[in-house]
């Protein structure tokens, strides 16, 4: 990946809906180039699609929580992301570095729905016990940004 793919990168990060013609003028590209490479950053995994970025709070889905998963055991992370994925409160989950197996990102609606939801996750038969940390605001989320 090159600066000019780095740049491409960047504008479509700003906002996926710009058309070829408008990031050619940013690069210094024509239309047909820009489309080159951006077929050539999907075909390599830089980039992986391009979706519309929801407010989850405007969407019902305003609590949300991190969870620490410690598992009983020694448990695969293919093994904890099978018995998480049929959790739709569970919107991202990742193994790490710790006393944890795993960290845990849920959203419910509001802090029933999230304990309902904690109740589900504690009660999957690989879980041996959770921490729970509540977010109270968020104070930052940005998208990552080529180097």
């Amino acid at each position: 990946m090159n600066t000019i793919d780095q740049r491409i990168v960047s504008c479509l990060v700003a906002n996926a809906r710009s058309s070829y013609a408008e990031i050619g003028k940013v690069v210094g590209l024509s239309a047909p180039a820009v489309k080159r490479r951006v077929d050539r950053l999907l075909e390599t995994g830089v980039l992986r699609g391009f979706t519309a970025v929801v407010d989850p709070e405007a969407l019902g889905w305003g609590t949300e929580a991190f969870v620490e998963v410690h598992c009983q055991g020694n448990v695969t992370p293919g093994r904890i992301r099978a018995r998480l994925e049929p959790l739709t409160e569970v919107v991202a989950a990742y193994t790490v570095s710790g006393a944890a197996d795993a960290i845990v990102h849920l959203r419910a609606a509001d802090i029933h729905h999230l304990e309902t939801a904690l109740e589900r996750l504690r009660g999957l038969e690989i879980i041996d016990r959770t921490v729970s940390t509540v977010v109270l605001s968020r104070l930052l989320e940005r998208p990552p940004t080529p180097s």
